[in-house]
Protein backbone atom coordinates (compact mmCIF):
# COMPACT_ATOMS: atom_id res chain seq x y z
CA UNK A 1 0.00 0.00 0.00
CA UNK A 2 1.02 3.34 -1.30
CA UNK A 3 1.81 6.27 1.60
CA UNK A 4 -0.32 9.02 0.25
CA UNK A 5 1.58 11.93 1.25
CA UNK A 6 4.72 10.58 -0.18
CA UNK A 7 3.10 9.50 -3.65
CA UNK A 8 1.30 12.74 -3.98
CA UNK A 9 4.74 14.60 -3.44
CA UNK A 10 5.86 11.75 -5.59
CA UNK A 11 3.36 13.13 -8.35
CA UNK A 12 3.52 16.48 -8.00
CA UNK A 13 7.45 16.13 -8.55
CA UNK A 14 6.77 14.01 -11.73
CA UNK A 15 4.21 16.48 -13.09
CA UNK A 16 6.69 19.41 -12.47
CA UNK A 17 9.57 17.83 -14.14
CA UNK A 18 7.50 16.71 -17.27
CA UNK A 19 6.29 20.08 -17.44
CA UNK A 20 10.27 21.29 -16.99
CA UNK A 21 11.15 19.30 -20.11
CA UNK A 22 8.26 20.97 -21.98
CA UNK A 23 5.96 17.38 -22.39
CA UNK A 24 2.62 19.02 -21.92
CA UNK A 25 3.69 22.55 -23.60
CA UNK A 26 3.86 20.08 -27.07
CA UNK A 27 0.51 18.46 -26.45
CA UNK A 28 -2.05 20.21 -29.21
CA UNK A 29 -4.76 22.32 -27.30
CA UNK A 30 -7.10 21.82 -30.25
CA UNK A 31 -10.65 20.95 -29.29
CA UNK A 32 -10.09 21.07 -25.60
CA UNK A 33 -12.22 22.19 -22.79
CA UNK A 34 -11.14 25.39 -20.55
CA UNK A 35 -9.86 23.58 -17.66
CA UNK A 36 -7.50 21.44 -19.78
CA UNK A 37 -6.07 24.23 -22.25
CA UNK A 38 -5.31 26.59 -18.96
CA UNK A 39 -3.30 24.06 -17.74
CA UNK A 40 -1.10 22.98 -20.60
CA UNK A 41 -0.85 26.85 -21.04
CA UNK A 42 0.68 27.55 -17.44
CA UNK A 43 2.84 24.06 -17.71
CA UNK A 44 4.35 26.37 -21.08
CA UNK A 45 5.39 28.89 -18.77
CA UNK A 46 7.58 26.32 -16.63
CA UNK A 47 9.05 24.41 -19.84
CA UNK A 48 12.57 25.30 -20.59
CA UNK A 49 13.67 27.56 -23.40
CA UNK A 50 15.15 24.78 -25.40
CA UNK A 51 12.00 22.29 -24.87
CA UNK A 52 10.31 24.35 -27.68
CA UNK A 53 13.10 23.00 -30.21
CA UNK A 54 12.99 19.66 -29.37
CA UNK A 55 10.13 16.67 -30.54
CA UNK A 56 7.78 15.42 -27.48
CA UNK A 57 9.24 12.18 -27.82
CA UNK A 58 13.11 13.31 -26.76
CA UNK A 59 11.48 15.94 -23.99
CA UNK A 60 9.52 12.63 -22.73
CA UNK A 61 12.66 10.82 -22.78
CA UNK A 62 14.72 13.47 -21.04
CA UNK A 63 12.21 14.15 -18.80
CA UNK A 64 11.84 10.18 -17.09
CA UNK A 65 15.71 10.02 -17.19
CA UNK A 66 15.55 12.63 -14.41
CA UNK A 67 12.82 11.36 -13.24
CA UNK A 68 14.86 8.49 -12.16
CA UNK A 69 15.51 4.43 -12.74
CA UNK A 70 12.04 3.44 -12.29
CA UNK A 71 10.80 6.27 -14.17
CA UNK A 72 13.21 4.98 -16.86
CA UNK A 73 11.92 1.17 -16.26
CA UNK A 74 8.07 2.34 -16.87
CA UNK A 75 9.62 4.01 -20.21
CA UNK A 76 11.18 0.95 -21.16
CA UNK A 77 7.37 -0.83 -20.93
CA UNK A 78 5.85 1.77 -22.73
CA UNK A 79 8.40 1.39 -25.20
CA UNK A 80 6.56 -1.79 -26.32
CA UNK A 81 3.41 -0.84 -26.40
CA UNK A 82 3.02 2.05 -29.49
CA UNK A 83 -0.68 0.94 -29.29
CA UNK A 84 -0.74 3.05 -26.24
CA UNK A 85 1.39 5.73 -26.41
CA UNK A 86 1.78 6.02 -30.30
CA UNK A 87 4.81 5.23 -33.29
CA UNK A 88 6.55 8.37 -32.23
CA UNK A 89 7.01 8.03 -28.45
CA UNK A 90 7.75 4.39 -28.26
CA UNK A 91 10.64 4.81 -31.00
CA UNK A 92 12.00 7.48 -29.16
CA UNK A 93 11.49 5.78 -25.32
CA UNK A 94 13.18 2.57 -26.93
CA UNK A 95 16.76 4.91 -26.50
CA UNK A 96 16.00 4.81 -22.71
CA UNK A 97 18.02 1.33 -22.51
CA UNK A 98 21.00 3.08 -23.12
CA UNK A 99 21.09 6.31 -21.85
CA UNK A 100 21.81 5.87 -17.77
CA UNK A 101 24.75 7.54 -17.10
CA UNK A 102 27.34 5.25 -14.62
CA UNK A 103 27.89 5.22 -11.44
CA UNK A 104 31.50 5.75 -9.96
CA UNK A 105 33.69 2.60 -10.03
CA UNK A 106 34.76 3.13 -6.50
CA UNK A 107 31.28 2.64 -5.61
CA UNK A 108 31.01 0.00 -7.46
CA UNK A 109 34.11 -2.14 -6.04
CA UNK A 110 32.94 -0.52 -2.55
CA UNK A 111 29.53 -2.58 -3.13
CA UNK A 112 31.10 -5.99 -4.68
CA UNK A 113 33.56 -6.21 -1.51
CA UNK A 114 30.77 -5.54 0.60
CA UNK A 115 28.65 -7.98 -0.85
CA UNK A 116 31.17 -11.10 -1.75
CA UNK A 117 33.01 -10.42 1.83
CA UNK A 118 36.31 -10.21 -0.37
CA UNK A 119 39.10 -7.78 -1.21
CA UNK A 120 38.82 -6.69 -4.78
CA UNK A 121 42.52 -7.81 -5.95
CA UNK A 122 40.83 -11.59 -4.42
CA UNK A 123 38.14 -11.62 -6.68
CA UNK A 124 39.55 -10.70 -10.14
CA UNK A 125 42.95 -9.84 -11.98
CA UNK A 126 41.61 -6.85 -13.41
CA UNK A 127 37.71 -5.16 -12.92
CA UNK A 128 38.22 -3.18 -16.36
CA UNK A 129 35.52 -0.11 -16.92
CA UNK A 130 32.01 0.08 -17.49
CA UNK A 131 30.90 -1.58 -20.36
CA UNK A 132 27.35 -1.47 -20.03
CA UNK A 133 24.82 0.76 -17.44
CA UNK A 134 21.41 0.10 -16.93
CA UNK A 135 18.86 1.98 -15.03
CA UNK A 136 19.39 -0.92 -11.94
CA UNK A 137 22.65 -2.04 -12.98
CA UNK A 138 25.90 -1.57 -14.73
CA UNK A 139 28.37 -4.08 -16.01
CA UNK A 140 32.04 -4.60 -15.68
CA UNK A 141 34.57 -6.61 -18.03
CA UNK A 142 36.53 -8.34 -15.73
CA UNK A 143 39.44 -10.61 -16.00
CA UNK A 144 40.38 -13.58 -13.45
CA UNK A 145 43.04 -16.56 -13.62
CA UNK A 146 42.30 -20.17 -14.12
CA UNK A 147 44.01 -22.98 -14.34
CA UNK A 148 43.61 -22.61 -17.83
CA UNK A 149 44.60 -19.08 -18.10
CA UNK A 150 43.26 -15.97 -17.84
CA UNK A 151 39.60 -15.81 -18.72
CA UNK A 152 36.75 -12.63 -19.04
CA UNK A 153 33.84 -12.77 -17.12
CA UNK A 154 30.62 -9.50 -16.68
CA UNK A 155 30.33 -8.28 -13.39
CA UNK A 156 27.04 -7.02 -12.73
CA UNK A 157 26.56 -4.61 -9.80
CA UNK A 158 23.70 -3.29 -8.26
CA UNK A 159 23.57 1.01 -8.22
CA UNK A 160 23.93 1.96 -4.96
CA UNK A 161 20.56 3.38 -3.11
CA UNK A 162 18.40 2.40 -5.91
CA UNK A 163 16.14 0.37 -3.63
CA UNK A 164 15.24 3.04 -1.51
CA UNK A 165 14.71 5.60 -5.02
CA UNK A 166 12.62 2.91 -6.69
CA UNK A 167 10.37 2.42 -3.50
CA UNK A 168 9.75 6.48 -3.25
CA UNK A 169 8.99 6.88 -6.90
CA UNK A 170 6.93 3.31 -7.09
CA UNK A 171 4.62 5.26 -4.06
CA UNK A 172 3.71 7.59 -7.56
CA UNK A 173 3.12 4.99 -10.00
CA UNK A 174 0.53 2.91 -7.23
CA UNK A 175 -0.95 7.15 -6.52
CA UNK A 176 -2.05 7.36 -9.78
CA UNK A 177 -3.39 3.88 -10.21
CA UNK A 178 -5.88 4.19 -7.42
CA UNK A 179 -6.94 7.45 -8.85
CA UNK A 180 -7.36 6.00 -11.96
CA UNK A 181 -9.45 3.13 -10.65
CA UNK A 182 -11.37 4.98 -8.55
CA UNK A 183 -12.42 8.84 -10.84
CA UNK A 184 -11.87 7.11 -14.26
CA UNK A 185 -14.02 4.24 -15.28
CA UNK A 186 -12.89 3.22 -18.80
CA UNK A 187 -9.41 2.70 -17.25
CA UNK A 188 -10.82 0.00 -14.36
CA UNK A 189 -10.95 -2.87 -17.07
CA UNK A 190 -7.09 -1.83 -17.69
CA UNK A 191 -6.53 -2.78 -13.67
CA UNK A 192 -3.74 -0.08 -13.31
CA UNK A 193 -3.16 -0.73 -9.67
CA UNK A 194 -2.70 -4.63 -10.13
CA UNK A 195 -0.28 -3.71 -13.15
CA UNK A 196 1.53 -1.40 -11.09
CA UNK A 197 1.86 -3.85 -8.51
CA UNK A 198 3.23 -6.73 -11.36
CA UNK A 199 5.71 -4.39 -12.18
CA UNK A 200 6.75 -3.27 -8.20
CA UNK A 201 7.17 -6.91 -8.12
CA UNK A 202 8.89 -7.67 -11.75
CA UNK A 203 11.49 -4.93 -10.69
CA UNK A 204 12.01 -6.34 -6.74
CA UNK A 205 13.07 -9.15 -8.29
CA UNK A 206 15.30 -7.67 -10.70
CA UNK A 207 17.12 -5.69 -7.69
CA UNK A 208 18.20 -8.97 -6.56
CA UNK A 209 20.98 -10.56 -8.40
CA UNK A 210 20.37 -13.87 -7.02
CA UNK A 211 17.51 -14.67 -8.30
CA UNK A 212 19.16 -13.51 -12.05
CA UNK A 213 21.32 -16.07 -11.36
CA UNK A 214 19.44 -18.94 -10.71
CA UNK A 215 16.65 -17.40 -13.60
CA UNK A 216 19.38 -18.06 -15.86
CA UNK A 217 20.49 -21.24 -14.32
CA UNK A 218 16.74 -22.57 -14.47
CA UNK A 219 16.85 -21.26 -18.16
CA UNK A 220 20.04 -23.17 -18.97
CA UNK A 221 18.40 -26.15 -17.99
CA UNK A 222 15.38 -25.60 -20.32
CA UNK A 223 16.80 -25.06 -23.10
CA UNK A 224 19.85 -27.54 -23.09
CA UNK A 225 18.28 -29.38 -25.99
CA UNK A 226 17.28 -26.66 -27.78
CA UNK A 227 19.19 -24.83 -31.22
CA UNK A 228 20.78 -21.74 -31.49
CA UNK A 229 19.91 -20.25 -27.95
CA UNK A 230 21.59 -20.30 -25.00
CA UNK A 231 22.08 -18.28 -22.26
CA UNK A 232 25.77 -17.34 -20.34
CA UNK A 233 27.14 -19.93 -17.07
CA UNK A 234 27.29 -18.18 -13.94
CA UNK A 235 29.47 -17.84 -11.83
CA UNK A 236 28.40 -18.76 -8.25
CA UNK A 237 31.65 -17.93 -6.64
CA UNK A 238 31.54 -14.53 -7.27
CA UNK A 239 27.57 -14.12 -7.16
CA UNK A 240 25.54 -12.61 -4.14
CA UNK A 241 22.76 -9.92 -4.14
CA UNK A 242 24.23 -7.30 -5.48
CA UNK A 243 27.18 -8.63 -7.74
CA UNK A 244 26.19 -11.32 -10.37
CA UNK A 245 29.02 -12.73 -12.11
CA UNK A 246 28.76 -14.78 -15.14
CA UNK A 247 30.22 -15.93 -18.68
CA UNK A 248 31.73 -12.94 -20.85
CA UNK A 249 30.25 -13.21 -24.21
CA UNK A 250 32.00 -12.31 -27.28
CA UNK A 251 29.27 -11.89 -29.19
CA UNK A 252 27.73 -8.84 -32.12
CA UNK A 253 24.22 -7.14 -30.14
CA UNK A 254 21.56 -8.06 -32.38
CA UNK A 255 20.75 -4.24 -33.08
CA UNK A 256 23.72 -4.12 -35.18
CA UNK A 257 22.57 -5.74 -37.89
CA UNK A 258 25.05 -4.75 -40.44
CA UNK A 259 28.45 -6.19 -38.48
CA UNK A 260 26.03 -9.89 -38.12
CA UNK A 261 25.08 -9.66 -42.01
CA UNK A 262 29.42 -8.91 -42.32
CA UNK A 263 29.85 -11.67 -40.26
CA UNK A 264 28.37 -13.97 -42.32
CA UNK A 265 25.21 -14.95 -40.53
CA UNK A 266 22.27 -15.75 -41.75
CA UNK A 267 19.62 -12.93 -40.70
CA UNK A 268 16.25 -14.76 -41.56
CA UNK A 269 17.84 -17.99 -39.74
CA UNK A 270 18.27 -15.63 -36.47
CA UNK A 271 15.14 -14.06 -36.80
CA UNK A 272 13.03 -17.33 -36.54
CA UNK A 273 15.39 -18.80 -34.26
CA UNK A 274 14.73 -15.58 -31.70
CA UNK A 275 10.88 -15.82 -32.27
CA UNK A 276 10.61 -19.41 -31.84
CA UNK A 277 12.63 -19.70 -29.05
CA UNK A 278 10.84 -17.24 -26.99
CA UNK A 279 7.05 -18.99 -28.19
CA UNK A 280 9.17 -22.70 -26.63
CA UNK A 281 10.29 -21.41 -23.41
CA UNK A 282 6.77 -19.70 -23.24
CA UNK A 283 4.35 -22.49 -23.75
CA UNK A 284 6.98 -25.87 -23.22
CA UNK A 285 8.64 -24.45 -19.93
CA UNK A 286 6.14 -21.78 -18.80
CA UNK A 287 9.13 -19.54 -17.95
CA UNK A 288 10.48 -16.63 -20.26
CA UNK A 289 13.05 -14.09 -21.05
CA UNK A 290 10.62 -11.04 -20.69
CA UNK A 291 13.64 -8.14 -21.62
CA UNK A 292 14.51 -9.75 -25.03
CA UNK A 293 15.30 -6.07 -26.85
CA UNK A 294 18.30 -5.96 -29.27
CA UNK A 295 20.85 -5.11 -26.59
CA UNK A 296 20.25 -8.10 -24.67
CA UNK A 297 20.96 -10.58 -27.53
CA UNK A 298 23.66 -11.76 -29.09
CA UNK A 299 25.18 -13.29 -31.66
CA UNK A 300 27.90 -15.57 -31.03
CA UNK A 301 30.62 -16.92 -33.77
CA UNK A 302 28.53 -20.10 -34.34
CA UNK A 303 25.38 -18.11 -35.04
CA UNK A 304 23.79 -18.92 -32.11
CA UNK A 305 21.43 -16.50 -29.93
CA UNK A 306 22.82 -15.50 -26.74
CA UNK A 307 20.81 -13.88 -23.93
CA UNK A 308 21.56 -12.05 -21.41
CA UNK A 309 19.92 -10.07 -18.21
CA UNK A 310 17.39 -12.42 -17.05
CA UNK A 311 16.74 -9.74 -14.63
CA UNK A 312 13.00 -9.50 -15.56
CA UNK A 313 11.15 -13.01 -16.45
CA UNK A 314 7.80 -14.14 -16.97
CA UNK A 315 5.88 -17.22 -15.67
CA UNK A 316 2.80 -19.10 -17.03
CA UNK A 317 0.62 -21.72 -15.76
CA UNK A 318 -0.11 -24.85 -17.27
CA UNK A 319 -3.62 -23.66 -18.14
CA UNK A 320 -2.71 -20.29 -19.25
CA UNK A 321 0.18 -21.74 -21.72
CA UNK A 322 -2.67 -23.96 -23.12
CA UNK A 323 -4.96 -20.94 -24.00
CA UNK A 324 -2.49 -19.01 -25.01
CA UNK A 325 -1.48 -21.86 -27.40
CA UNK A 326 -5.09 -22.29 -28.48
CA UNK A 327 -5.34 -18.83 -29.07
CA UNK A 328 -2.71 -18.46 -31.82
CA UNK A 329 -3.51 -22.08 -33.25
CA UNK A 330 -7.11 -20.52 -33.68
CA UNK A 331 -5.83 -17.67 -35.53
CA UNK A 332 -3.16 -19.79 -37.75
CA UNK A 333 -6.11 -22.13 -38.73
CA UNK A 334 -8.70 -19.53 -38.96
CA UNK A 335 -10.77 -20.97 -36.34
CA UNK A 336 -12.38 -18.20 -34.95
CA UNK A 337 -14.99 -20.14 -32.76
CA UNK A 338 -12.32 -21.87 -30.88
CA UNK A 339 -9.97 -18.89 -30.29
CA UNK A 340 -13.82 -17.02 -28.38
CA UNK A 341 -14.68 -20.29 -26.37
CA UNK A 342 -10.80 -20.55 -25.14
CA UNK A 343 -11.02 -16.47 -23.99
CA UNK A 344 -14.33 -17.64 -22.27
CA UNK A 345 -13.26 -20.89 -20.54
CA UNK A 346 -9.64 -18.68 -19.57
CA UNK A 347 -12.06 -16.07 -18.07
CA UNK A 348 -10.45 -13.23 -20.22
CA UNK A 349 -14.05 -12.50 -21.06
CA UNK A 350 -17.13 -11.83 -18.51
CA UNK A 351 -19.55 -15.08 -19.00
CA UNK A 352 -22.64 -12.59 -19.72
CA UNK A 353 -21.22 -11.95 -23.11
CA UNK A 354 -21.95 -13.99 -26.53
CA UNK A 355 -19.73 -16.28 -28.01
CA UNK A 356 -20.74 -16.63 -30.97
CA UNK A 357 -20.78 -12.32 -31.66
CA UNK A 358 -16.83 -12.40 -29.91
CA UNK A 359 -16.62 -15.16 -32.72
CA UNK A 360 -17.53 -12.56 -35.17
CA UNK A 361 -15.24 -10.12 -34.05
CA UNK A 362 -12.00 -12.24 -33.58
CA UNK A 363 -12.82 -12.80 -37.39
CA UNK A 364 -13.04 -8.88 -38.06
CA UNK A 365 -9.45 -9.05 -36.42
CA UNK A 366 -7.93 -12.51 -38.07
CA UNK A 367 -8.96 -11.98 -41.48
CA UNK A 368 -7.15 -9.39 -42.66
CA UNK A 369 -3.79 -11.29 -41.75
CA UNK A 370 -4.27 -13.95 -44.42
CA UNK A 371 -3.39 -13.35 -47.77
CA UNK A 372 -1.21 -10.54 -47.55
CA UNK A 373 2.50 -10.08 -47.79
CA UNK A 374 4.91 -11.32 -45.14
CA UNK A 375 6.32 -7.96 -44.28
CA UNK A 376 2.80 -6.19 -43.44
CA UNK A 377 1.74 -9.06 -40.90
CA UNK A 378 2.46 -7.50 -37.51
CA UNK A 379 2.09 -9.17 -34.05
CA UNK A 380 2.15 -5.88 -32.59
CA UNK A 381 -0.80 -4.77 -35.06
CA UNK A 382 -2.61 -7.43 -34.21
CA UNK A 383 -2.69 -7.06 -29.82
CA UNK A 384 -3.52 -3.35 -30.91
CA UNK A 385 -7.17 -4.78 -32.17
CA UNK A 386 -7.52 -7.75 -30.39
CA UNK A 387 -7.11 -5.04 -27.32
CA UNK A 388 -10.05 -2.46 -29.14
CA UNK A 389 -12.37 -5.17 -30.21
CA UNK A 390 -12.00 -6.90 -26.22
CA UNK A 391 -12.64 -3.72 -24.62
CA UNK A 392 -16.06 -3.85 -26.86
CA UNK A 393 -16.65 -7.25 -24.73
CA UNK A 394 -15.83 -6.13 -21.22
CA UNK A 395 -12.09 -8.13 -21.68
CA UNK A 396 -10.03 -6.66 -18.25
CA UNK A 397 -6.19 -6.44 -18.55
CA UNK A 398 -5.00 -9.78 -17.01
CA UNK A 399 -1.46 -8.69 -15.21
CA UNK A 400 0.02 -12.24 -15.54
CA UNK A 401 0.18 -11.49 -19.52
CA UNK A 402 1.29 -8.03 -19.26
CA UNK A 403 4.75 -9.62 -19.41
CA UNK A 404 3.89 -12.22 -22.15
CA UNK A 405 2.78 -9.40 -24.15
CA UNK A 406 4.91 -6.89 -24.36
CA UNK A 407 7.97 -9.32 -24.84
CA UNK A 408 6.00 -10.87 -27.91
CA UNK A 409 6.18 -7.24 -29.67
CA UNK A 410 9.35 -6.63 -28.62
CA UNK A 411 10.54 -10.23 -29.96
CA UNK A 412 8.58 -9.65 -33.41
CA UNK A 413 10.51 -6.29 -33.97
CA UNK A 414 13.89 -7.87 -33.36
CA UNK A 415 13.17 -10.78 -36.00
CA UNK A 416 11.64 -8.58 -38.26
CA UNK A 417 14.55 -6.10 -37.97
CA UNK A 418 17.10 -8.96 -38.91
CA UNK A 419 14.61 -9.82 -41.90
CA UNK A 420 12.06 -7.33 -42.84
CA UNK A 421 9.85 -10.03 -44.27
CA UNK A 422 9.77 -11.68 -41.57
CA UNK A 423 6.15 -13.51 -40.96
CA UNK A 424 5.49 -14.53 -37.33
CA UNK A 425 2.53 -16.54 -38.13
CA UNK A 426 4.83 -19.05 -40.57
CA UNK A 427 7.91 -18.99 -37.61
CA UNK A 428 5.51 -19.31 -35.24
CA UNK A 429 3.33 -22.72 -36.66
CA UNK A 430 5.88 -25.27 -36.10
CA UNK A 431 6.20 -24.53 -32.64
CA UNK A 432 2.52 -23.82 -31.56
CA UNK A 433 1.35 -27.15 -33.35
CA UNK A 434 4.24 -29.37 -31.82
CA UNK A 435 2.73 -28.04 -28.42
CA UNK A 436 -1.10 -28.56 -29.28
CA UNK A 437 0.07 -32.18 -30.43
CA UNK A 438 2.10 -32.91 -27.35
CA UNK A 439 -0.50 -31.11 -24.86
CA UNK A 440 -3.77 -31.62 -26.55
CA UNK A 441 -3.27 -34.95 -28.78
CA UNK A 442 -3.41 -38.53 -28.10
CA UNK A 443 0.10 -38.85 -25.83
CA UNK A 444 -1.74 -35.97 -23.67
CA UNK A 445 -5.07 -37.30 -22.70
CA UNK A 446 -3.14 -40.97 -21.90
CA UNK A 447 -0.99 -38.67 -19.31
CA UNK A 448 -3.99 -36.53 -18.15
CA UNK A 449 -5.88 -39.99 -18.06
CA UNK A 450 -3.01 -41.71 -15.44
CA UNK A 451 -2.81 -37.91 -13.34
CA UNK A 452 -6.51 -38.55 -13.13
CA UNK A 453 -5.70 -42.64 -12.02
CA UNK A 454 -3.31 -41.53 -9.60
CA UNK A 455 -5.57 -38.66 -7.85
CA UNK A 456 -7.77 -41.54 -7.59
CA UNK A 457 -5.45 -44.27 -5.94
CA UNK A 458 -4.18 -41.24 -3.70
CA UNK A 459 -8.07 -40.68 -2.62
CA UNK A 460 -8.31 -44.94 -2.43
CA UNK A 461 -5.81 -44.91 0.02
CA UNK A 462 -7.38 -42.13 2.38
CA UNK A 463 -10.99 -44.44 2.38
CA UNK A 464 -9.41 -45.76 5.83
CA UNK A 465 -9.92 -42.39 6.97
CA UNK A 466 -12.94 -41.40 5.69
CA UNK A 467 -14.52 -44.29 6.90
CA UNK A 468 -13.42 -43.42 10.28
CA UNK A 469 -15.56 -40.09 10.12
CA UNK A 470 -18.51 -41.59 9.29
CA UNK A 471 -18.39 -44.23 11.81
CA UNK A 472 -18.50 -41.23 14.00
CA UNK A 473 -21.06 -39.92 12.43
CA UNK A 474 -23.09 -42.62 12.48
CA UNK A 475 -22.75 -43.25 16.24
CA UNK A 476 -23.63 -39.44 16.89
CA UNK A 477 -26.54 -38.99 14.28
CA UNK A 478 -29.05 -39.90 16.88
CA UNK A 479 -27.69 -37.65 19.26
CA UNK A 480 -27.67 -35.14 17.35
CA UNK A 481 -31.00 -35.64 16.09
CA UNK A 482 -32.96 -35.61 19.47
CA UNK A 483 -30.70 -33.08 21.21
CA UNK A 484 -29.38 -30.42 18.18
CA UNK A 485 -25.65 -29.57 17.82
CA UNK A 486 -23.38 -29.15 20.23
CA UNK A 487 -19.60 -29.23 19.76
CA UNK A 488 -18.21 -29.50 23.38
CA UNK A 489 -14.51 -28.89 24.75
CA UNK A 490 -13.78 -32.36 24.66
CA UNK A 491 -14.39 -32.53 20.99
CA UNK A 492 -12.42 -29.69 20.02
CA UNK A 493 -9.35 -31.36 21.79
CA UNK A 494 -9.85 -34.37 20.53
CA UNK A 495 -10.14 -32.62 16.74
CA UNK A 496 -6.62 -30.96 17.99
CA UNK A 497 -5.05 -34.10 19.04
CA UNK A 498 -6.12 -35.90 15.83
CA UNK A 499 -4.80 -33.64 13.48
CA UNK A 500 -6.37 -36.21 10.50
CA UNK A 501 -7.96 -34.06 7.85
CA UNK A 502 -10.44 -37.21 7.53
CA UNK A 503 -11.55 -36.83 11.52
CA UNK A 504 -11.98 -33.23 10.65
CA UNK A 505 -14.13 -34.13 7.84
CA UNK A 506 -15.96 -36.04 9.46
CA UNK A 507 -16.63 -33.65 12.33
CA UNK A 508 -18.01 -31.26 9.37
CA UNK A 509 -20.11 -33.85 8.44
CA UNK A 510 -21.67 -34.47 11.68
CA UNK A 511 -22.27 -30.72 12.14
CA UNK A 512 -23.45 -30.27 7.99
CA UNK A 513 -25.78 -33.32 8.01
CA UNK A 514 -27.16 -32.64 11.78
CA UNK A 515 -28.56 -29.40 10.05
CA UNK A 516 -30.23 -30.59 7.38
CA UNK A 517 -31.93 -33.41 9.92
CA UNK A 518 -33.05 -30.34 12.14
CA UNK A 519 -34.44 -28.49 9.42
CA UNK A 520 -36.05 -31.65 7.79
CA UNK A 521 -37.67 -32.33 11.21
CA UNK A 522 -38.90 -28.71 11.32
CA UNK A 523 -40.38 -28.90 8.19
CA UNK A 524 -42.51 -32.22 8.87
CA UNK A 525 -43.08 -30.93 12.18
CA UNK A 526 -45.05 -27.72 10.69
CA UNK A 527 -46.10 -29.39 7.86
CA UNK A 528 -47.60 -32.12 9.66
Amino acid sequence: MANPISGTFALLRAVFVLAREGVFASFPREGLPAGPTLALTLASLIARRSAGERARSESLSRALNRLGPSYVKLGQFLATRPDIVGLEIATELGSLQDKVPPFPRAEAIAEIELTLGRRIDDLFVDLGEVVGAASIAQVFKATVRTPEGEKFLAVKVIRPGVRQRFQRELDAFAFIARLLEIFVRSARRLRPVAVVETLAQATRIEMDLRLEAAASSEMADNIAEDPGFRVPKVDWERTGRDVLTMEWIDGIKMNDVAAIAAAGHDLPLLGATVVQSFLRHSMRDGFFHADMHPGNLFVDADGKVVAVDLGIVGRLSRDSRRFLAEILYGFIKRDYQRVAEVHFEAGYVPRGQDVMSFAQALRAIGEPIHGQPAETISMGHLLTLLFEVTELFEMRTRPELVLLQKTMVVVEGVARSLDPRFNMWVAAEPVVTDYILRELGPAAKLRDAKEGLDALLRVARRLPDFADGLEILAKQMPDLIENGIHINDDDLMELAKEGRVAIAIGHVAQIVAAAALVVIAWKLTVGG
